[in-house]
């Protein structure tokens, strides 16, 4: 192994715990030196990752989500059914922020760069959603619903999830919301 292939897999075994420790307690309470001291590593190790916190949690957001959608759309490549497509591909992403903390949630609302990396990760995710519903329609699975509305109830729904307020309105946590949102698109679309 050469140390340049060390250096890669070390920062992305680093990387791995630096999400890991977000995910489970947030992280606008951790100073840098924290964050070094909790991962056994200095602090300039941790800036080869990234220039400063900020960055840090901006990357680490950035790459949760990344994974998140390819753990998705995988799941989503192994049906066929238009129905399933679209219930796995919301309830997968339920799935995926089943390890995210109410406290990472929270401070990823809080915290403009990492909102933003959510809220665009929303709006491709609504994007897809219609790209479901119209490839269900073009199959005959969903009746000739208006797949543009429709997605775009989905990412209303979506967006307050994000936002928090279904969790405040109804006491889902988001994964369970994903859940129930993936019920009743797939209802409200079924032939």
């Amino acid at each position: 192994m050469t140390s340049s292939t060390f250096t890669t897999a070390r920062h992305a075994q680093l990387f791995d715990e630096l999400l890991a420790l977000f995910l489970a307690e947030g992280f606008a309470h951790l100073t840098l030196d924290a964050i070094a001291a909790r991962l056994r590593c200095s602090k300039s190790t941790l800036y080869n990752l990234a220039p400063s916190k900020d960055e840090l949690v901006r990357t680490t957001t950035i790459g949760f989500f990344r994974r998140a959608t390819t753990t998705v759309e995988d799941s989503v490549a192994r049906h066929d059914d238009p129905r399933e497509r679209i219930t796995v591909y919301l309830s997968s992403v339920g799935d995926a922020l089943t390890v995210a903390s109410p406290q990472w949630l929270a401070d990823v609302a809080a915290f403009g760069p990492a909102r933003e990396a959510y809220e665009q990760n929303t709006r491709i995710a609504a994007l897809r959603v219609k790209e479901l519903i119209d490839a269900g329609v073009a199959a005959g699975a969903f009746r000739d619903v208006h797949a543009a509305f429709a997605a775009d109830l989905a990412a209303t729904t979506m967006v307050r999830i994000q936002q928090g307020e279904v969790r405040a309105a109804t006491g889902l946590d988001d994964a369970a919301a994903y859940r129930e949102l993936a019920a009743i698109v797939t209802a409200g679309v079924s032939a």
